[in-house]
Formats: structure tokens, C-alpha cells, sequence
């Protein structure tokens, strides 16, 4: 329960954090000194929620005590009926804004990420809906004002992609997209089909935060790195030299490979950059099994044989069956207005780890 000694507990903790990000051992270390401003803004952000909703709850009482005396004259108590009910109207926001607030902050919220589409089922049809994702993907990041590379392509003879990886970077990039994880499916007449029938495909969504040195320890001798001649669009140089680079990562298996770059330093440098992402999604997943898989009891695991969407082109229809939405706009989302279905995602998501706030 939220209460004024719960606050003064909050503050005592903001008057410590400020201290300690002070301390030489904290503010010379980069990661210490994140952690601390993670914490610092996460229980200012509280304090500043619990101080607005107890000081409405403080307000509707000392009205509520004129109310009940009778011996309040009648102006003094029309004011506190106005100032009950307008702390009345204002108290459910204050308290939703507290109980977010309650919700401890993933760190890898801030983080970028490496997304990777694979076309699935479908044959040529599932590598042209590859690439209509990343077309809708690259538009909606644009009008964040997001900035997005492609780092390795395989292009599909009919069309689209077989497979396509880019970096996405900007504010809270993994927060926005980590929910798009998963199998989305496409119903639709293919360009190819003569008898007007409804096909349906699919393509699998990778959302990977980029993972820092210190995040993964990747050691040299795990790894076996070859070289290759990239393929595809990038100009003469590409096609004549050896600058592709493809990683094996011995002990899990996990290969990466970039040929977008037109170095041979940049595209491994790229590549690694893929590995820790990969290698630390992974570490994720396990952590989250093993703490009841939270992501599970969320939107979604992020599991790419998880069918999370469905994109009906004849009805004009986009449904999100993890949370049961569907707006019939599809036209406008394949263009990147992705702004509502984010959205109910996320708002989605901070519903039930209020839920879960509040069983604990």
C-alpha cells in the first residue's frame, strides 16, 4: 500500500542513490553509474506519482471532513464538494500513473535492435510478403525518424526477400518493437494466381536488443570466421571481392553473416555486433524461463513459431490475436501507420504486469 511513510522511504533512497552515483568508484565506472541512473530515474519517477496521488487522497479527505461538520456554513462547503469532485475525476488517473510506475524498467528498453525477417511458408509469395514487411518496418522507422541499415540480404528470385537483417536505432527502439516478435501471416491473391484464389503465407519477425561487450563475453577461439563474395545489389566492388564475412559461433552453433558493407573489417564488425545480439536474446529467453516465463504471461514469448498477427489484404484487415485486436486499415499500416497497433500492444503489456504488481 502506498502511504506517506512509503514516500519518505522513496526519498530517503533517492538522498542515497545521489550519494553513491557521487562516489569515485561509481561515477569512474560507466556501468555502475547506468545502473544507478536506471535506479535514480525509476524511484524519482515513483515518488513524484505517489507524491501527486497522495496529495490528492489528502485533499478529498480534508473536504470530506468540512462536509461532515455540521457546523461548515454553505459557501466553505460548496467548495469542497467542487474539490471532492474534481480529486474524484483526477484520483483513477494518479493512481494508474502510480501503479506504471510500481513496474520495474527492462533495461533493454533503451537499447537498439537488430531485427531479422525470414520468409516462412508460402514459396515465392511468403519472399515478397518478406519484403513488404521490411517496407512497412522502414517506413513507420522514418516517421520516428529512426535510423536503419541493412546489414546482410538474400534476395528472392520472385521478388522480396528470403531473408533481410538491419539495425534499427533511436529512443527506446526495443521497447517500441519488442513485441513484434513472431510468425505474421498474410492472406491475400498472389500476383501469380490466375484463378483469384486467397493464399495464405507467412514470414517469421526476429527482434534482437544489441547487446554490448559487457553484456556477452564472446571469446576468440569460439569462434570460426570465413570469408566470402557477397552477393547481390551493392555495385562492382561487392561482387569482386571477398568482404562478406560469415561467424560461426562454435559452442552454440549460432552463424551470422554480413555482405552489405563494402570492408571486410566493417562487415565482421557488423556481424559480431549481430552475434552478441543473437547470443544475448538467448540468454534472455532462458532467464525469463526461469523466472516463471514472465515474457510468456505478457504479450507474448517473442517465439518466432508464435502466429501473433494476421494480414488479411481482401478484408482489408490486420489481427493481433495476442490481444485480440483488429482494425480494418491494412492499406495504411502496410504504408508504416504501425502507431495504434504499437500502442495497444504496449498499453497491452503494462496491464498485465499491473496485474502482476498486484498479486505479488
Amino acid at each position: 500500500m502506498i502511504d506517506h511513510s512509503y514516500l519518505e522511504q522513496l526519498q530517503t533512497k533517492l538522498g542515497e542513490l545521489e550519494t553513491r552515483m557521487s562516489q569515485p568508484e561509481v561515477s569512474s565506472d560507466p556501468k555502475k553509474m547506468k545502473e544507478c541512473m536506471r535506479e535514480y530515474s525509476h524511484k524519482k519517477k515513483l515518488a513524484e506519482c505517489a507524491t501527486n496521488y497522495l496529495n490528492l487522497l489528502d485533499t478529498k479527505a480534508e473536504s470530506e471532513t468540512i462536509l461532515a461538520d455540521a457546523d461548515a456554513d454553505m459557501e466553505l462547503r460548496e467548495i469542497a464538494e467542487m474539490v471532492i469532485a474534481e480529486a474524484e475525476e483526477k484520483l483513477p488517473i494518479a493512481e494508474r500513473e502510480m501503479m506504471v510506475s510500481l513496474i520495474p524498467p527492462d533495461p533493454t528498453d533503451s537499447r537498439n535492435v537488430i531485427m531479422e525477417i525470414r520468409a516462412g511458408t508460402g514459396g515465392d509469395e511468403a519472399g515478397i510478403f518478406c519484403g513488404d514487411l521490411y517496407r512497412m518496418y522502414t517506413r513507420y522507422f522514418d516517421t520516428k525518424g529512426w535510423k536503419h541499415r541493412v546489414m546482410d540480404v538474400s534476395p528472392s528470385e520472385a521478388g522480396g526477400y528470403k531473408e533481410v537483417s538491419f539495425s534499427v536505432e533511436g529512443e527506446d527502439v526495443y521497447k517500441v518493437l519488442k513485441h513484434e516478435g513472431g510468425t505474421h501471416r498474410v492472406q491475400r491473391v498472389p500476383q501469380t494466381e490466375t484463378q483469384g484464389r486467397v493464399h495464405t503465407s507467412a514470414a517469421t519477425v526476429a527482434v534482437l536488443a544489441e547487446a554490448e561487450e559487457v553484456d556477452i563475453e564472446v571469446r576468440t577461439e569460439d569462434l570460426r570466421i570465413d570469408t566470402y563474395r557477397a552477393q547481390g545489389a551493392g555495385g562492382q566492388h561487392v561482387n569482386t571481392t571477398d568482404s562478406a564475412i560469415r561467424i560461426t559461433h562454435i559452442p552454440t552453433g549460432v552463424v551470422v553473416q554480413c555482405q552489405d558493407e563494402r570492408s571486410q573489417h566493417k562487415n565482421k564488425a557488423a556481424a559480431m555486433k549481430v552475434l552478441r545480439a543473437r547470443l544475448f536474446d538467448d540468454q534472455q529467453r532462458k532467464k525469463a524461463e526461469a523466472e516463471a516465463s514472465e515474457r510468456k504471461s505478457m504479450v507474448g514469448s517473442g517465439d518466432r513459431s508464435e502466429k501473433i498477427r494476421t494480414y488479411n489484404f481482401p478484408q482489408n484487415r490486420l489481427t493481433d490475436h495476442r490481444i485480440g485486436l483488429t482494425i480494418y486499415k491494412l492499406d495504411r499500416v502496410m504504408e508504416g501507420d504501425l502507431e495504434e497497433t504499437l500502442t495497444a500492444l504496449y498499453e497491452h503489456d503494462v496491464e498485465e504486469r499491473i496485474k502482476a504488481q498486484m498479486q505479488a
